[in-house]
């Protein structure tokens, strides 16, 4: 088998993956293979977690994932988790939007094959999600933080009484300059003196 037909192979089975057969018509499962019809707002809709409410994220957890005890997960793992479930609510909302003739029973199915298909790579794209967010609120902080530092100096320098306080400061720093610079100058301008020459030899 040559590379070319290897990564058609390897494509047909990524697109039987994101794609099921429903009356003829294929609909894809993967909400991200829908990208060209989307407008900013729903693209950003989707990308983003935490767009829908807890309240209708807890009341389908054990639609999406019947076998889990969500009192036994840590807070990180039912966090990853419960952005799961937002995707997939998410992704059965934009299928029944781009593919309005499909019925109750065709939902369902579509639903059945993307809690067993998608479920590892929805809960990959959320961590990275949120990885993603926290890197950004940890520059956004450091930012932050970083003009504060900068704004309250610049008030600082900007008071009367800083200048004031400045004023002598800046004065003896200039006139230590100056001491130190003809201290120098003088001092290099002064002959050195060298030791006589020690005789050798006998007298």
């Amino acid at each position: 088998m040559t590379a070319a037909q290897e990564q058609d192979l390897q494509l047909q089975r990524r697109l039987q993956q994101d794609s099921i057969l429903l009356a003829g018509k294929t609909i894809y499962i993967n909400p991200f293979l829908y990208w060209r019809r989307f407008d900013s707002n729903t693209d950003r809709w989707l990308r983003e977690p935490g767009q829908l409410s807890e309240e209708q994220i807890a009341s389908n957890r054990s639609r999406f994932y019947p076998e889990l005890d969500w009192t036994l997960l840590k807070d990180s793992d039912r966090e990853i988790k419960d952005g799961a479930v937002e995707m997939f609510l998410k992704s059965m909302e934009l299928i029944g939007t781009f593919h309005p003739e499909l019925s109750s029973g065709h939902l369902l199915e579509v639903e059945r094959k993307m809690a067993i298909t998608k479920k590892r790579s929805f809960e990959r794209w959320v961590e990275k999600s949120y990885r993603r967010r926290a890197k950004q609120e940890t520059w956004e902080r450091r930012r932050f933080d970083r003009d504060r530092f900068w704004r309250s100096w610049g008030e600082w320098l900007s008071l009367e009484a800083t200048h004031h306080a400045l004023a002598p400061a800046v004065a003896l720093l200039v006139l230590t300059g100056v001491g130190g610079w003809w201290l120098g100058s003088s001092n290099s301008s002064c002959p050195t003196l060298l030791p006589p020459p020690q005789q050798t030899g006998m007298r």
